[in-house]
Formats: structure tokens, C-alpha cells, sequence
């Protein structure tokens, strides 16, 4: 009998545990379950972050780690456009009309987006440079729920509703359209992919849903192989001989996912939401479905892999319960091993807690109870600073050792809702209502003995903000009043202004870094459970919290935090902890079967 040697020249590798490897194919005996492993590849839906406006009848285009979501209906037409960076999505510019049911082709950084409704059926053309949308030729032929593919100097739009449904083909060569071939089937509501001498165009609305699939090659269509699911208003990626189709209407809203590969049809794994009316990107081994309908309009993305890795979306999941429910109280530490001190419980509470990542016991006592003060630092060498057990702003800080308060030293400006960030030894102040009660954005640096003021405030006074990162690279966001987006960066020396945030609120949790932030909850004025990360120039939508809540508080990084507590309509004591994306290898055991 040949043996594995013989084949391929070496011999099978023993491992106690399952290694990690980068390479599809690897195979190695594992002695612990007395079995042959290997990573193979897979293919899956996955969730993504949501979009920033749930909307239907939008566009998409670029790729997963590079997407354009633009246009749609919300509560309205809207021109709004969002770009998708792999995590999460910020906003881009918006175009000139705003419109639904449109065509797309090209990238995120030189997009084209054509056709559709507005309050009549348009011919604009619009193209996207990464930041704005500017004018571009128009369409010869005005139309709706069309499909297109290409790039923004060699695009393609094919198909829709005039009336009646068309089968004209247009191409575009970066400034003006004209006639391809027809479509041997007119129709709308159907999905394109590839490029415009290698185009693909399938499904849609002629009198009924169909499967039917053509192949451009320039200049004439020709039949392809049918999809599976006969289904309109679905979504594309991919070229013409790995084409991806997704979603749709069949007629009832359908979350089947079918890859192509230049002849035939073939079922892969469905979305986790059915919808229609979505956009899509990418290409057929690394998709993304944007948005929809779903009886509502849905915010929803998902993203396809056909891969040896396994990826875990990110998320939040509940935790354990503090034992004391309470609101505008301090915390710091990490995910694994946290602090919440003080708040308002009520009353006033002098009450310490510590996380190990999965239950909370009592620490030691604060040696003044008080509310809306601000922390740093870990579990062991944690810093409590300002806040107030009536009104004034309190000066008094507290160090703990992780097990005992002592005294620090006194702010120079005694306030209360104010951030924090660092460490006890290099600890930062920021903002907050000083006493009496003006808003202020006076900053000062701790050095574990005594605070000294930066006469260089923050560039926006304010309270209830949230804050991250060290003494020399801080992060301020959010606050109020009135709520803000504001983001502004630390230097050790002068504040500057950072990436806005998507959501304007107060009363924020937050924890991470300056280039690697995690903002969460807070007051819109009402009560929250959006989450936003920040990458040190922008913040991109994440996956909501469980509970909508202000007033809690925040710790660990941005791929491991930890909300607790907080103020729905009434103090809670719910935790909370964010897992960021993950990727593990699809290891599988080989069997003879």
C-alpha cells in the first residue's frame, strides 16, 4: 500500500493539540484524540455590523474590506452613501440625487451609480472619488430596478422597467453611455456581475420571476445556465464565471444563496436573512449583502466566505450581574479582570466591585460615596477621580491597590461627568461640569502623587463624554450639552480634533485605545445600545448592545470589552462583553467514510 511519504515526500506531523495553520490542506495526527486532522475550506454567511441607515432599493459595489452602500429608501428617498471597511461602516458623500432602485458598477474610491427613481424615472449618472459624487453622463435610456456591473470607465447597465420592462444594454466609458446589445429576455429586477466585455446578467421580473441567466461578451447577450431559484430584486458579486447570487423575492422573501461558475448554477449556504431588495458586493469567495427588506427595512449585512478559516462575527454577550444596580459610576481594568466603583444606586454608593470575566464580588470601599466621578487604570492599581455626592464638583481622588482605597492627590479643579484615561500612575482628566456648575474643558495630568493642569483644554468643553487611551495619547468622544459627535485626540500636550462619531450622545460608555476605540450606549437623549469603533481617523458602525442604557460604564479594548451597569429607566446592573471578529481554522477529522 502507498503511504503518505511516498505521496508527498514527508511524513504525517503528531500534535498533543491542534496547531494553527495558514495553508488549506495541512494534515497532521493528533495523539490526544488518536485522530487525522486537517484544515479544508468552507464556504458561510456571516454577520457583519449593520449599516448606519437600515434602508431597501439601495445600490452596493467595491469588494468585502472595501464596500460602497449608497442611495435607497429609508424613510424617504435618501442620497446618503456609507463605506464598509471589513468591521463596520462610516459615512461617505452623499450624491447629488437622491434615488432608489438604481444601478451600480465600480469601487468604493471610483464608484458609478446610474438610472433610477427619484420621483420620476432618471437617467443621471453619478460618479463617486471616494469622498464625492459628481455628475457623469447620462443614460440614454431612463429606467428602474435595472442591474449593471464594470468599472466607472467601463461600465454596464442592462435590464429594468421603463415601462414596460426593457432589455436595453448601455456601456459606459467614463464620461458617456451608449447602445450594447439587447438582453434576449427583457426584464427588471434582476442581478448583474463580471465586467463589461465578460458581463453576467440573471433572474429578475418578465412576467413572472425567473431563473433565466445571460452572458455578455461586448456586444451580444447569450444564454447561460439557470439559477435554481427563480426570484427577483436579489443581489450579485463576483464575475461571469464565479458570479454569486443571493436573496430576492421568489415571490416571498427568500435568503438562498447560489454561486455560478461560468456554466451551471449551484446551491451554497443561505443567508441568515431572508430579504430582498438588497445591494451587494464583492466577489463569489468574499461577498457582502447589504441592506433589504425584510417587511421592514433592515440595516443587516452579512458577508461569504468560501474559505479554510471559520470567522465568528463580532458581538456582544451578556455577562454577570453586578451585585449592586447603579448608574454614573466610574470602572476600569480589562474584560477578564474589571472595576466598577461608586454611582448612584441609590443613593450614593462607596461600593467597589471587581470582574473576572465572569461573576462580580465586592472590593473595597470607596472612602467617599459619590456619583458621576471617572476612572482609570486596572483592577489592582486603579485611580478614582472627582465627582460629586450633591452637587459640587469634588477635587478627591482615590488609588486602589486591589483590595484598599488610600487617598491621592487633589484635582485642580474639582468636577463631576468628567473623562478619564491612563493609568494611576499617568492618569488623565478631562472635561466635566466644574463647581459651581459651568461646562469645562480643563485637562490635567496625574503622575501617582499630584495633578497638574494643561492650560491647553479640550477643544469642546463639555460632560458626560466618554474616554480612552493613555496620558500621552488620550481619546475624548461624545458629551453635551447639546449631544455631541466630537472626537478629539491627545497628544500629551494639546488636544486635536479627531474622526466624529456617527451618533451624536452623552452619558457613553467607552474603553480601547486612541487608534483602536470602542464606544457604546449612552443618550441620544434617548437611550442607546449603539456601538461604534474607532481606528484612530474614522468610527464605523459595530454590533448594538443587548440593553440600550446611559449612564454605565466601560473597560477593557476594543475587541474585549466590557459594559456594565447604567440607567434604563431605572439603575441595572447588567454586563455586558464584546468579542470582536475571530477567525479559526476549519479543522476537520478525516474519516474513511
Amino acid at each position: 500500500m502507498t503511504t503518505y511519504k511516498e505521496i508527498f515526500g514527508k511524513y504525517v506531523k503528531n500534535y498533543s493539540s491542534d496547531p494553527s495553520f495558514d495553508a488549506e490542506g495541512q494534515v497532521w495526527y493528533n495523539t490526544t484524540s488518536g485522530t487525522f486532522k486537517s484544515v479544508v475550506g468552507a464556504s458561510a454567511w456571516s454577520s457583519g455590523s449593520p449599516l448606519i441607515t437600515a434602508r431597501r432599493s439601495l445600490a452596493g459595489n467595491g469588494t468585502q474590506t472595501a464596500g460602497l452602500g449608497f442611495a435607497g429608501y429609508s424613510t424617504a428617498v435618501t442620497t446618503a452613501t456609507e463605506e464598509y471597511n471589513g468591521s463596520g461602516w462610516s459615512n461617505g458623500g452623499n450624491m447629488t440625487t437622491a434615488r432608489q432602485q438604481l444601478g451600480a458598477a465600480g469601487t468604493q474610491t471610483a464608484g458609478l451609480g446610474f438610472g433610477g427613481l427619484t420621483t420620476v424615472i432618471t437617467t443621471a449618472t453619478e460618479e463617486y472619488d471616494g469622498s464625492t459624487w459628481s455628475p457623469g453622463g447620462n443614460l440614454g435610456t431612463a429606467r428602474r430596478i435595472l442591474a449593471g456591473t464594470g468599472t466607472q470607465t467601463a461600465g454596464l447597465a442592462f435590464g429594468g422597467f421603463i415601462p414596460p420592462n426593457s432589455n436595453a444594454t448601455e456601456e459606459y466609458d467614463g464620461s458617456t453611455w451608449t447602445a450594447g446589445g439587447n438582453l434576449t429576455t427583457a426584464r427588471r429586477g434582476l442581478a448583474g456581475a463580471g465586467t463589461q466585455t465578460a458581463g453576467l446578467g440573471f433572474g429578475g421580473y418578465t412576467t413572472a420571476v425567473t431563473t433565466a441567466t445571460e452572458e455578455y461578451d461586448g456586444s451580444t447577450w447569450t444564454a447561460g445556465g439557470s439559477l435554481n431559484t427563480a426570484r427577483q430584486l436579489l443581489a450579485s458579486s463576483g464575475t461571469q464565471t464565479a458570479g454569486l447570487g443571493f436573496g430576492g423575492q421568489t415571490p416571498s422573501n427568500t435568503a438562498a444563496t447560489e454561486k455560478y461558475d461560468g456554466s451551471v448554477w449551484t446551491s451554497a449556504p443561505s443567508m441568515t436573512t431572508a430579504r430582498t431588495d438588497l445591494a451587494g458586493a464583492g466577489i463569489q469567495t468574499a461577498g457582502l449583502a447589504i441592506g433589504g427588506n425584510t417587511g421592514a427595512n433592515t440595516a443587516v449585512t452579512e458577508e461569504f466566505n468560501i474559505s479554510s478559516s471559520i470567522i465568528t462575527a463580532a458581538a456582544w454577550a451578556s455577562g454577570g450581574n453586578m451585585s449592586t444596580a447603579r448608574r454614573d459610576f466610574a470602572g476600569a481594568g480589562t474584560q477578564t479582570a474589571g472595576l466598577g466603583f461608586g454611582g448612584y444606586a441609590p443613593p450614593n454608593t462607596d461600593a467597589t466591585e471587581e470582574y473576572d470575566g465572569s461573576a462580580w464580588t465586592a472590593g473595597g470601599n470607596l472612602a467617599t460615596s459619590r456619583r458621576q466621578l471617572a476612572g482609570a487604570g486596572t483592577q489592582t492599581a486603579g485611580l478614582a477621580i472627582g465627582g460629586t455626592q450633591t452637587n459640587p464638583g469634588l477635587t478627591s481622588t482615590e488609588e486602589y491597590d486591589g483590595s484598599t482605597w488610600g487617598p491621592g492627590g487633589n484635582l485642580n479643579t474639582g468636577r463631576r461627568e468628567l473623562g478619564a484615561a491612563g493609568t494611576q500612575t499617568a492618569g488623565l482628566a478631562f472635561g466635566g461640569l466644574a463647581t459651581p456648575s459651568p461646562v469645562t474643558g480643563a485637562t490635567e495630568e496625574y503622575n501617582g502623587t499630584s495633578w497638574a493642569s494643561n492650560p491647553t483644554g479640550l477643544g469642546t468643553a463639555r460632560y458626560g463624554l466618554g474616554g480612552a487611551g493613555t496620558q500621552t495619547a488620550g481619546l475624548a468622544f461624545g458629551g453635551g450639552p447639546p449631544n455631541t459627535a466630537a472626537t478629539e485626540e491627545y497628544d500629551g500636550s494639546t488636544w486635536t480634533a479627531g474622526g466624529s462619531m456617527i451618533t451624536a450622545r452623552n452619558e457613553l460608555g467607552g474603553a480601547g485605545t486612541q487608534t483602536s476605540a470602542l464606544a457604546f450606549g449612552g443618550a441620544t437623549p434617548s437611550n442607546t445600545a449603539v456601538t461604534e469603533r474607532y481606528d484612530g481617523i474614522s468610527w464605523s458602525t459595530a454590533p448594538s448592545m443587548g440593553t440600550a442604557r446611559q449612564e454605565l460604564s466601560g473597560a477593557g479594548t476594543q475587541t474585549a470589552g466590557l459594559a456594565f451597569g447604567g440607567y434604563t429607566t431605572t439603575e441595572v446592573a447588567n454586563t455586558e462583553e464584546f468579542t470582536g471578529e475571530i477567525l479559526t481554522d476549519n479543522v476537520k477529522t478525516i474519516t474513511t467514510s
